[in-house]
């Protein structure tokens, strides 16, 4: 019998592709990359038309001997690596390793690790596919040709260990933008004013200022304010208009990469690499279909599986109609079919027990999406009642469902009707309702928020810059380089971040131009689909970065960043310690080395006592790193909480409160006192 050998990535797809293949089969993990550029030097001969030196990885060699060994006993090999440039480029990379031109071998792919999936592939079998490696090569020499061009200016610059690239560098600059919006924004003060009507058998309403001159609730001045509620003091209000219309909320669509890592930050409260990490664990494990992707093209077989389902579940009532449609922009490819689970039959508590908590939780959450995109429409009436009182107009409106459809399985984070109070459908136009109270607020309008993760990454899929494989590395080089600080969600551009932004933005605009970085993701689809050459796109590139370069290697002064002093005495030599970063974060170091070499851990105060000692509570991290908060005498002091304390005692009970979402909560459960989150907690 013929021996086959078959090449992968991972060692996980090892085994769970060994479980559908025969005796006949071995199955071997390349364990990622095995040649690159070096990291010694540029690696490409720029002499030689940007011809890229590739060599052997660093402890890569005994890997590529044993392959090696396997590749000798196959009669027949099978690169088998995943579906797509990256994929494509390691699986061209093993023929020079592994000597494959002296061999039977052919390229297969597959969009999940299914028994059905990994069997058509052989079916299909093919050559490597040069366009789709030489995209992929493109963007590696872009990529190196600006960091190592521009990151040893930074390090003369300013300081060593910093880095500049081609995405990471517009994504800086787009953070530094929202940045410089919020310092520049000047609130203006404006007011609402709400009012608790009573009608008929004691219903109750409440009802919003509106102005239908200017169509909006916002009330200019305090001087408005008060001449609005002198007119409607002691008068009653009549039911003016009454307006039922019917809404449609049409299913989600099934996840793509951005989305899936958008939705995880929100539900699940996941960071982009984490999202990344555990979906590539539910990949290799046969769970869910390819996770790099940002199509939403479904399979016909996963549809029919997803109907029989929801049919057998629900009821045919519950059958979704044609599936909405993604925007398809010039940067969406759709090599790909949307993230979903490889077998629907495998609900996701029977995955309880075997999987870890976390792969639970967003295999949940791709199950749901995915069923709930195949489903109905929700179906909801809409009750809106504008009121009249002394020639003041005042609104309300409701929301009730007549049909639940996909949100029977999936609720949107994003649903605004969730929020609305309840039906008011049983009120009649004409009918008269006393006032019982009224309640005005004072407000600033607000500038944009700061980015989260989730958001950032829905503003570099609108500008069409980056991929989806791109989306998490990109942000972590950015926290990893200390140019973007992360707290709680919310991502701040520190000072070191600014400095690299500005001299970005000064001596290389074309880089950080959103427009130009997103023209050059158009010319990489170009390159994948045959239409342009890959290096041609480098020898355009190439003389103007190297111009700029020149330039500003002459012209730019040595920025100076000082640390950041705190109040801690070092207890060796006296000096105040300054705050450091390392490759864990921030650290506290005497600024007297290298004389003095002594450091601490960093621990941030929250501004708030320990209830059990007194002294300060701080931000600690567990050996996984998720946060909780601790007193700063450990371990003499044992006190710690995973909810944020607050320094207001709980009026009940007098023990310490804790912020849980959007509410204050006394720390004893068995109190239950709870209050809202002020502005000013």
């Amino acid at each position: 019998m013929a021996k086959n050998l078959v090449i992968v990535e991972s060692p996980t797809k090892v085994k769970t592709i060994k479980k559908f293949l025969g005796r006949n089969y071995t199955v071997v993990a390349t364990m990622g990359h095995v040649r690159d550029l070096p990291k010694s030097q540029l690696g490409i001969d720029v002499e030689n038309d940007f011809e890229p030196k590739y060599i052997t990885i660093r402890g890569k060699g005994e890997l590529l001997a044993s392959l090696r060994k396997e590749v000798k006993k196959a009669d027949m090999i099978y690169l088998a690596t995943d579906p797509d440039r990256e994929g494509e480029a390691i699986s061209w990379h093993l023929i020079p390793s592994l000597r494959l031109s002296e061999k039977k071998y052919k390229r297969i792919t597959f969009n999940e690790i299914t028994k059905n999936a990994i069997k058509e592939s052989f079916k299909h079998q093919r050559d490597i596919d040069m366009n789709l490696v030489n995209a992929q090569q493109a963007r590696r020499v872009l990529d190196r040709i600006v960091g190592y061009s521009i990151s040893p200016l930074l390090w003369a610059k300013v300081k060593r260990g910093l880095s500049a690239g081609r995405v990471q560098s517009v994504a800086l600059r787009i953070i530094c933008d929202r940045e410089d919006e919020i310092n520049a924004f000047i609130p203006k003060e404006y007011y609402t004013l709400d009012v608790e009507l009573c009608g008929k058998g004691r219903r109750k309403l409440t009802a919003s200022y509106y102005d239908a001159d200017k169509k909006t609730s916002d009330i200019d001045s305090k001087q408005e304010l008060d001449q609005i509620i002198s007119d409607i003091d002691g008068c009653d209000f009549t039911v003016e208009a009454l307006k039922q219309t019917p809404k449609t909320r049409k299913a989600p669509l099934p996840f793509t990469t951005s989305t899936m890592q958008q939705e995880a930050s929100k539900a699940l409260n996941f960071a982009l690499s984490k999202t990344m990490l555990i979906a590539q664990q539910l990949y290799e494990n046969g769970l869910i279909t390819y996770l790099r992707t940002d199509s939403t093209r479904v399979s016909t077989e996963a549809k029919a599986t997803a109907a029989a389902y929801i049919s057998s579940e629900f009821g045919k009532d519950y059958l979704g109609g044609e599936m909405a449609k993604k925007s398809q922009g010039k940067n969406i490819q759709d090599a790909h079919e949307a993230i979903r689970p490889a077998d629907l039959t495998l609900l996701p508590d029977k995955l309880k027990e075997t999987a870890s908590r976390d792969q639970y939780r967003l295999y949940s959450l791709i199950w749901k999406r995915f069923i709930a995109s195949q489903m109905a429409a929700q179906k909801r009436i809409t009750t809106s009642i504008r009121l009249d009182c002394n020639g003041h107009k005042f609104t309300a409106a409701s929301t009730a469902t007549i049909f639940d459809g996909f949100s029977r399985v999936y609720v949107l984070s994003d649903d605004p009707d969730q929020k609305k109070p309840k039906d008011l459908s049983a009120f009649e136009k004409g009918e008269i309702l006393s006032a019982e109270s009224h309640q005005a607020k004072q407000h600033f309008t607000q500038p944009k928020p700061h980015f989260t993760e989730a958001s950032l990454v829905h503003t570099l899929e609108e500008l069409g810059i980056g991929r989806p494989s791109t989306y998490s590395p990109t942000i972590t080089t950015l926290l990893k380089r200390h140019y973007v600080i992360k707290d709680e969600k919310n991502l701040f551009v520190s000072e070191l971040g600014e400095i690299v932004n500005k001299i970005m933005v000064e001596s290389f605009s074309e880089i950080v131009d959103k427009t130009f970085t997103a023209n050059m993701e158009s010319l990489l689809d170009g390159v994948e689909a045959g239409e342009v050459e890959w290096k041609s796109i480098i020898r355009n590139f190439y003389p103007d970065l190297m111009k700029e370069v020149h330039v500003a290697e002459k012209e730019l002064e040595k920025v100076e960043i000082k640390d950041e002093e705190t109040d801690v005495i070092c207890d060796k030599c006296g000096r105040h310690m300054v705050i450091k970063y390392g490759p864990h974060g921030r650290f506290l170091a005497c600024p007297g080395f290298p004389e003095c070499r002594n450091t601490k851990p960093y621990l941030e105060k929250i501004g708030v006592a320990c209830p059990k000692c007194g002294k300060d509570i701080v931000i600690r991290k567990t050996k996984k790193g998720r946060k909780f908060y601790g007193c700063a005498d450990y371990p003499d002091c044992d006190f710690m909480s995973w909810q944020r304390p607050v320094s207001k005692k709980c009026p009940r009970c007098g023990k310490y409160m804790v912020i849980r979402g959007r509410k204050i909560v006394c720390s004893d459960p068995e109190c239950g006192y709870s209050e809202e989150v002020r502005d000013d907690d």
